[in-house]
């Protein structure tokens, strides 16, 4: 049976946690102490349950607690070697659990534990951080508080800062809470409803504070030439600039990304001073973890062209991991960790937004949260007074602690297609709904691009949400909308990685009954179709300079000779060429294509049903239903081939194993002579 203590717990830091306003993702922990016994003595045990390291308030369960002896937690203080060694303290909360399972205890582990109160929220409110960042922070502690609020000067995160707060606490018998330098807050109650009353009012009271008494432009003057472009004008300018920005983003290593145009961003950059704090970087550690300790800002007006933005992004760029070696090479010493790359994290562009990128669309689109807050704190600190976030050299004590370290070494192995974005083209049913399943279990993020929207969108919702996948309306024959639905990939996920060009329609018609409309057709949905989404998305690999995959989904047919499907058969001859040429004119810049060889799929398939599979079982003289049957029995495997079998070639091709494979077709057909390759 779950303590009351926990049940409360849960469901204080969900509120809180569900509320930005309150605090970032992952950012902050909570607490609550309690009475349980303890199965092998039969005697109360006094317990604290606290947040674990890299959970989430808002989606935190039990599991994610960790669950320490406070008898045991408290005598730590006796055997605490000091701040520089205070790390080794994190190693001896785990002879302090209690139970089986749990989480790992966090760094503010020992703030809760200390602290002589029942509940603890420590939290990451922007209100809060624009008080802890403000020059005069202490005395404007002083004066919106009084004295329920103390001011904490900054200190790293550790058992010395829980020891700072529990004294503090012990010492202001009135406060509810504090405001630490630097980094967010800490408030605490006798009873879970108590303390969330009291973190509430402190965050509140901040916002209260800073709206009444902030200068009008925090930000500085207005600047010519860089208020945001109109919606449609600055999205598409966006979408020609994310390649770029998603490959200065993954010199070092490859990241996905996520793009804002928030007003709170563009505000920011439509202003005088947005250079100068930019510069400044984040305060609050949670910040610029994810951030790095500052953005790349394009210092161009908003009316720049896109070639010009291009050359100076890429200036901006070398200039950008000069400028972070020199910081790692200031700061470093003989045992911290190497360093972990020099490109940036956040990129903002006057008049356009903010491109945020990371190891998944999730952390990607969290950095840019996270920086948003940034921005929050920013105007609530100028507002007042003057932001100043914490010392360089702190932000990378932080940055390349062994502690932070140790959790980065800790992560699980990514899956064989992780920081790749996916377009496949009709990807709502059959051959091309399979290829983009096994895309995303494998790690990739995937546009599901269909004629149908609704379709496309059903499909990449059954697949996970738009952290993962995203379903996009396109006709393949339409050049203007293969560039739209390019452009919606881009700006969904940062680029394009892996091309699957699998739409297609078939007409089983003899030659004489084969129009010049039937003709048309279907050579402008695969052969020509092929091509726009290949030369649209080519366009886009190249600007990365990532490499890339374009895969045909062809077709035995492209080899094979059969009756009555002169305009299908030569339209898949000519994609089977197109992966030729193509493989020869891109492989310069790392991007191979490659071909899968299908026999008939009935299972599944959107060409079947629409009256190809009852053409074709007419033609061959069996039952439309047994169609699949009759297709694996005239296969040397005797097997019936079906689209998962498709998408696993895809995904081979691909894959880690196939990275020196290029101009290749892939029979997957169960075995079909009369279309072997020569």
């Amino acid at each position: 049976m779950t303590n009351p203590a926990v049940t409360e717990l849960i469901a204080r830091s969900n509120r809180l946690g569900a509320d930005p306003k309150n605090t970032n993702y992952a950012g902050g922990n909570t607490s609550a102490k309690g009475t349980e016994t303890d199965p092998v003595t039969g005697d109360s045990v006094e317990l604290v349950w606290v947040k674990g390291s890299g959970g989430d308030l808002g989606t935190l369960t039990e599991g994610g607690l960790a669950v320490l002896r406070l008898d045991r937690m408290r005598s730590l203080v006796d055997v605490y070697p000091g701040v520089e060694r205070e790390d080794e303290m994190v190693a001896a909360f785990d002879y302090c659990l209690h139970g089986k399972g749990g989480a790992a205890p966090s760094i503010d582990t020992a703030m809760h534990g200390l602290v002589d109160a029942a509940h603890v929220d420590h939290l990451h409110p922007d209100s809060g951080i624009a008080i802890a960042t403000a020059t005069d922070g202490e005395s404007l502690t002083k004066e919106i508080f009084g004295d329920q609020v103390v001011w904490v000067p900054w200190r790293r995160p550790g058992f010395q800062l829980g020891l700072d707060i529990a004294d503090i606490k012990a010492r202001n018998p009135q406060a509810v809470g504090c405001i630490l330098g630097g980094h967010g807050i800490t408030a605490w109650g006798d009873s879970s409803d108590e303390a969330e009353k009291n973190s509430l009012w402190i965050i509140d009271t901040a916002a209260a504070y800073i709206a009444e008494h902030a200068k009008a432009e925090p930000f500085g003057p207005a600047l010519d030439g860089y208020a945001a472009l109109p919606e449609a004008e600055r999205r598409a300018k966006a979408a020609a600039l994310a390649p770029t920005i998603r490959g200065i983003a993954s010199a070092d290593r490859p990241m996905v990304g996520h793009f804002t145009d928030s007003d709170v961003v563009l505000d920011f950059l439509a202003h005088a001073e947005h250079p100068r704090l930019a510069a400044l970087g984040t305060s609050c550690p949670d910040h610029f973890l994810r951030t790095k300790v500052k953005p790349l800002v394009l210092d161009l007006p908003a009316d720049a062209s896109v070639e010009d933005s291009v050359a100076r992004l890429k200036e901006l760029a070398v200039a950008y991991r000069e400028d972070y070696q020199a910081y790692y090479d200031r700061h470093a010493t003989p045992d911290s960790p190497a360093i972990r790359g020099k490109d940036p994290l956040i990129v903002l562009v006057p008049g356009v937004g903010m491109f945020s990128f990371g190891k998944d669309k999730q952390t990607a689109r969290v950095a840019g949260e996270f920086y948003v807050n940034a921005i929050n704190v920013m105007r609530g600190a100028e507002g007042l007074s003057t932001y100043q976030p914490i010392d360089e050299s702190e932000k990378f004590r932080i940055e390349y602690w062994a502690l932070e370290e140790a959790k980065l070494q800790r992560m699980p192995k990514p899956k064989p297609l992780a920081t790749r974005v996916a377009l496949v083209t009709g990807a709502a049913s059959g051959i091309g709904r399979a290829t983009a399943e096994k895309l995303a279990a494998e790690g990739a993020c995937v546009v599901i691009a269909d004629l149908s929207l609704e379709k496309a969108q059903e499909a990449a919702a059954a697949i996970g949400n738009s952290d993962v996948a995203v379903g996009v309306q396109v006709d393949v024959s339409d050049a203007d909308a293969v560039r739209a639905a390019v452009d919606a990939a881009v700006l969904a996920f940062g680029g394009v990685d892996l091309v699957v060009n699998n739409a297609g329609l078939s007409l089983s018609r003899s030659l004489l009954d084969t129009t010049e409309k039937d003709w048309d057709l279907q050579h402008d949905v695969m052969a020509k179709g092929s091509f726009l989404v290949s030369q649209a998305t080519a366009k886009v690999m190249i600007e990365q300079e990532m490499g890339g995959d374009i895969v045909y989904i062809s077709s035995k047919n492209s080899v094979f000779a059969g009756p009555n499907n002169v305009a299908y058969g030569a339209a898949k001859a000519d994609q089977a060429h197109q992966v030729r040429l193509l493989a020869a004119e891109l492989g310069e810049h790392g991007i191979k294509v490659n071909g899968v060889n299908p026999d008939g799929v009935v299972q599944g398939s959107g060409i079947f049903a629409s009256g190809w599979g009852a053409n074709r079982a007419a033609v061959y003289g069996v039952e439309e239903k047994d169609l699949g049957k009759f297709y694996a029995q005239r296969t040397i495997l005797k097997r019936e081939v079906l689209p998962a079998h498709i998408a696993n070639a895809v995904f081979v091709l691909c894959g880690p194993d196939m990275t020196h494979t290029t101009g290749l077709h892939v029979p997957v057909d169960a075995g079909v002579p009369a279309a072997f390759l020569r």
